[in-house]
């Protein structure tokens, strides 16, 4: 048995790297191509975030 996919992550509120990364992430699933879409989740997890966006 596949382990589960961990879930998708959120864009965080106030990153405009993030939000281009998710509508990258759109598109990806749009076109099929779940590569693209898992690279552009596991940049949003990476991407570092000031302490005003929410996130350290």
């Amino acid at each position: 048995m596949e382990p589960m996919p961990a879930p998708e992550p959120d864009p965080v509120p106030g990153c405009d790297v993030c939000f281009a990364l998710a509508e990258q992430r759109a598109k990806a699933h749009a076109n099929g191509d779940k590569s693209k879409a898992t690279d552009c989740n596991i940049e949003i997890r990476r991407h570092p975030h000031p302490k005003e966006c929410g996130r350290d």
